[in-house]
């Protein structure tokens, strides 16, 4: 089965797309709407011409394919919601692919948006979200370390004026980079600051107060700093949380813009059901994740392939080979076996 993704400003055109270069045999696998609210994203598949051959074996099997049933059980074991993992187990079945994980991959791609931040530039500066605690002011460190080592010029803007030294902390990480820290207090000074720095810098990253997703005066707040600011929100989220309230989250940073999920905290928590969770409901494309303490080399980009690898246990081969579990992940060799 080949797979392949259709994002449209309406149904009718997302269809058009597909019946134009897959023709009328293929079949809709899932629907969402994009990212933002704006427009669809339809994910079909065009089965072989045995089809009809491959779907009278499945109705006689009594059992599930191997595959369908390994990562069935690791989605369970990560504390997914029912529904979700009836969705991506079935489309690993789906998949055609006799590996675990790569199926899990395929299916990860098919039903999610992977997205990463960029590290060189961007038209917008990104604005960091989420409820207290789950490390926004760090990750704007991480960020901008990332974003000075490739040699680009940053801008990291605080419009945290709710926690204490709030300012102080991350002050101190944007003192070690040599970049100003700049304050803004509310929409308007935000907005002014953002003018400033528009045309000094490649990057902007400003780190907002921890709000709390349930108060509609939060809600209220954040959406007149998106507003003035012309800010790309971005939500911040640690993994290991509940995943019916970390999709009711997801909805509500969603409701106010955010396009995209970054995961922190991987390095301490063994389950990913509370982040697939979020950024299915809101939805939300998933972008980079934080898996280690250190600042410098302390986020990376997400990918079908490196996110399988966290859901899926180890192989006898890579149990053998004294390969990474699960739990003691690093983003940045997965991501390297898949080159």
């Amino acid at each position: 089965m080949r797979l392949k993704s259709y994002i449209a400003p309406s149904m009718a055109e997302a269809m058009q797309m597909i019946r134009e270069e897959l023709g009328d045999d293929a079949i809709i696998v899932s629907t969402q709407r994009a990212a933002g609210g704006k427009g669809v994203r339809i994910t079909a598949a065009l089965e072989p011409e045995d089809r009809d051959e491959d779907l009278d074996d499945l109705v006689n099997e009594v059992d599930q394919p191997p595959v369908g049933d390994l990562v069935k059980e690791a989605l369970v074991d990560h504390n997914l919601p029912s529904r979700l993992i009836e969705q991506i187990s079935a489309a690993a079945r789906g998949s055609g692919l006799e590996d675990p994980q790569a199926a899990c991959a395929a299916a990860l791609e098919s039903l999610f948006v992977f997205a990463p931040l960029p590290d060189y530039g961007a038209p917008r500066p990104f604005l960091l979200v989420g409820p207290p605690g789950n490390g926004k002011s760090m990750t704007v460190a991480k960020l901008a370390a990332r974003s000075t080592m490739k040699g680009r010029r940053v801008g990291v803007i605080s419009a945290d004026n709710v926690r204490a030294g709030a300012n102080s902390q991350l002050a101190a990480f944007t003192s070690i980079l040599k970049i100003e820290l700049i304050s803004a207090r509310g929409p308007e000074t935000l907005q002014r600051a953002i003018a400033n720095c528009l045309g000094q810098f490649d990057i902007i990253f400003v780190d907002s107060p921890g709000l709390n997703p349930f108060k509609q005066n939060d809600l209220d707040y954040l959406a007149a700093l998106v507003e003035a600011a012309n800010v790309e929100p971005i939500l911040v989220l640690a993994a290991g949380g509940d995943p019916i309230e970390a999709a009711e989250i997801g909805e509500a940073f969603g409701s106010v813009g955010a396009t995209r999920l970054l995961a922190t905290r991987l390095d301490t928590t063994r389950r990913l059901g509370s982040i697939l969770a979020a950024a299915e409901a809101a939805p939300l494309m998933f972008c980079d994740v934080s898996a280690s303490a250190r600042v410098v080399n302390g986020v990376t980009s997400i990918s079908p392939a490196v996110m399988s690898r966290m859901i899926m246990p180890m192989t006898q081969q890579e149990s053998e080979s004294g390969s990474s579990s699960p739990s003691s992940f690093s983003p940045s060799r997965a991501e390297a076996s898949h080159r």
